[in-house]
């Protein structure tokens, strides 16, 4: 299944993606979950229900132009994310391979929905683009194996885009990798969540990051140094990983800050993260008012 989260008359909603529009999946069958989080932690009868929607004869459909999408998972109780999980970005830095995953965070006042901007701060100068797989857990979870058990607890995949203020986050001796990488609109995500059902292999993926229409990230999730299994598992040794929590998985290289000349997010750019087998996450870049 591919979903979302619409906005409703009756407020957010989780939503089927069809071809020609979005099904109000709670609308539809009042007996399915309003929101993903929710709908990923159902069981396998459940889901099967919702994918069944989309043949309803009742189905409560949305055109696609004339709905207002909101982040796939607008409520995750944890933003986790992984620097440095590409070969080839690690060599473009001129860095070694790490041996275990980096960890930082962003808080949730940093999602915002495909077509939504991305707001340049006004404290901040040098802002950059990175484009990321996002893993959306769907089980709860304690000490995955790093073995394909772990995919057990995956819900599915969507498009991010890991925004990054470059002067903060390395500033001082110390660094500042969280308040770098944490204000408001630093997260789009969407527009669509991928079902594992419909997306079996996370590993051999094509990512791009185009802005303004030329493309400047172009690798594949086959250049994971840590795959998915692996971030499981060593996330979930500290952390409990449960149902709608987001992990974005690191990001190819091509990042502005490491071109000659760099080339970073301005106002009146466009930026439009896509990735193979889930879709293009598309946002306007703003400056702070």
């Amino acid at each position: 299944m591919k979903l979302a989260t619409i906005q409703t008359p009756n407020g957010p909603r989780a939503a089927l993606a069809v071809a020609d529009g979005y099904i109000d999946l709670h609308a539809t069958d009042p007996g399915l979950p309003s929101c993903v989080k929710t709908l990923l932690a159902a069981s396998p009868a459940v889901r099967k229900l919702a994918a069944e929607v989309a043949s309803s004869p009742n189905a409560v459909k949305y055109a696609a132009n004339a709905v207002k999408l909101l982040p796939p998972v607008p409520n995750p109780g944890k933003i986790l994310c992984i620097g440095l999980n590409y070969r080839d970005h690690a060599i473009e830095g001129g860095k070694a391979i790490p041996t275990e995953p980096v960890i930082f965070g962003k808080f949730p006042n940093t999602l915002v929905a495909h077509g939504e901007p991305i707001v340049l701060p006004k404290v901040a100068q040098k802002i950059d683009y990175e484009a990321e797989l996002v893993i959306v857990i769907g089980k709860k979870g304690k000490h995955i194996p790093d073995t394909d058990a772990a995919f057990e607890y995956v819900g599915g995949y969507t498009v991010g885009h890991d925004v990054s203020a470059r002067d903060w986050q390395f500033r001082g001796e110390e660094k500042q990798w969280i308040i770098g990488k944490t204000f408001d609109t630093f997260a789009p995500t969407g527009p669509v969540l991928v079902t594992t059902d419909e997306l079996k292999n996370p590993h051999n993926l094509q990512i791009q990051l185009r802005l303004n229409g030329t493309t400047l990230q172009n690798s594949n999730t086959k250049e994971f140094i840590f795959g998915v299994p692996a971030v499981l598992a060593f996330l979930s040794q500290v952390i409990t990983l449960e149902p709608g929590d987001l992990i974005f998985t690191g990001t190819p290289p091509g990042v502005g800050i490491a071109r000659k000349p760099p080339v970073l997010l301005k106002a009146g750019d466009v930026a439009e993260v896509e990735i193979e087998g889930i879709g293009t996450l598309k946002n306007p870049v703003v400056a702070e008012s």
